[in-house]
């Protein structure tokens, strides 16, 4: 199979409770018109970005029926699901975050319990 630009993420796994995040694109001025060096927005404690993959959320336990044997092994395991989505605008802190480069791009891979807040692109609100 040839990666694209379509299908670059699809093989991508996330494990748990942890979410792909892309870095918003952030102004190079200041509000009044003064240039940052690079790396100031780097070193910022709250970053934000677009989810681009969810992790499949928190597993559950097993029940344990040890003493009926008879039942067989469907192992099934079950998540509590994630509250974050793909597509969504995430500020989370940047201490939680691991900084990855895959396909040349930056990412952040993010545990949940880092994101602050979340931003939905949803008509129904």
């Amino acid at each position: 199979m040839r990666i694209t630009a379509d299908n670059k993420l699809k093989k991508l796994i996330l494990v748990g409770d942890r979410v792909l995040i892309k870095p918003k694109k952030e102004t190079e001025r200041t509000s009044r018109g003064l240039f940052l060096p690079p790396g100031v927005q780097e070193k910022e404690k709250i970053q934000s970005g677009y989810i681009i993959k969810t992790g499949p959320g928190y597993p559950l336990p097993l029940p344990s029926d040890e003493d009926e044997i008879w039942k067989g092994k469907e192992e099934q395991i079950k998540y509590i699901p994630l509250q974050a989505e793909e597509g969504d605008l995430a500020i989370f802190l940047q201490k939680g975050a691991i900084e990855v480069v895959y396909e040349e791009e930056k990412y952040f891979i993010v545990p949940q319990a880092s994101i602050l807040m979340l931003e939905r692109e949803d008509d129904l609100i």
